[in-house]
């Protein structure tokens, strides 16, 4: 029983195991997800509509149970222990929530929770997931945690403090500090919907001193991300030279 639990994590969890079988498992998921979905782009319902969620809740019921049976291999602990943690974690609830809507009376508007099946089409794509490009932004952003936390929280001040400044500056044009909160927040971003804007001029100077500001501030992270992309390419090398030294 063991062996087969663990040839079932294999064909599960993408990149533990390079066969067919994971790869075709990989692909029949990702279809049964976009055909559970192709209901909601649409107003009108059907017979072929109600075959389709059928078979997604079907399908995903049966892979939900299997990943509980084989929770052992995935937390790499095999312990009762593993089995009680696999329901309450992250991906577990998104299945769960993505099977309820189909097997509950719940309102019709609740069936957008499927949509939360999605981030699971994240995790089945093997390519994406698995490949050494992937692995290395992922390992960058490890490294770099610290210096990313915080330039987001130096980021999130700076919307805060400019969304206050310009609260008290023009009261009038936004008339409650979520107004501001938007208004800095896209500022800083460069969007610009321009549905929100100063109107008078110590308004329309101080927007226009934050925003050179803030392309510094909006820079930061990907100044962040490059150096520890390079930094991250540079340590193969590194190791090589050691090698051919010794």
């Amino acid at each position: 029983m063991k062996g087969w639990r663990k040839k079932i994590y294999q064909v599960l969890e993408p990149g533990s195991n390079e066969g067919s079988l994971s790869r075709l498992y990989d692909i029949f998921m990702i279809v049964v997800i976009i055909l559970c979905t192709i209901p909601l782009v649409v107003r009108e319902t059907n017979a072929v509509f109600d075959v389709f969620d059928s078979i997604a809740v079907t399908v995903f019921c049966i892979d939900y149970v299997l990943r509980l049976i084989t929770a052992d291999y995935y937390f790499k602990d095999h312990r009762l222990r593993s089995f009680l943690r696999y329901p309450v974690s992250p991906l577990a609830i998104i299945d769960l929530l993505s099977i309820l809507p189909f097997i509950t009376p719940l309102h019709n508007s609740f069936r957008a929770l499927r949509l939360l099946r999605l981030l699971i089409a994240l995790r089945v794509v093997a390519l994406l997931r698995y490949s050494k490009s992937v692995n290395i932004l992922k390992r960058v952003f490890l490294r770099q945690k610290e210096a990313l936390l915080a330039v987001f929280g130096f980021t999130f001040a700076y919307i805060l403090i400019t969304a206050i400044i310009m609260f008290q500056i023009e009261p009038d044009t936004f008339g409650n500090f979520l107004n501001a909160l938007y208004w800095a927040t896209v500022s800083l971003t460069t969007v610009g919907y321009g549905d929100i804007t100063a109107v008078s001029a110590a308004g329309r100077i101080f927007t226009i001193l934050s925003n050179f500001v803030g392309i510094a501030v909006i820079a930061l992270p990907a100044g962040v991300v490059t150096a520890g992309y390079l930094e991250e390419m540079r340590i193969p090398d590194e190791k090589k030279k050691e090698k051919g030294e010794d």
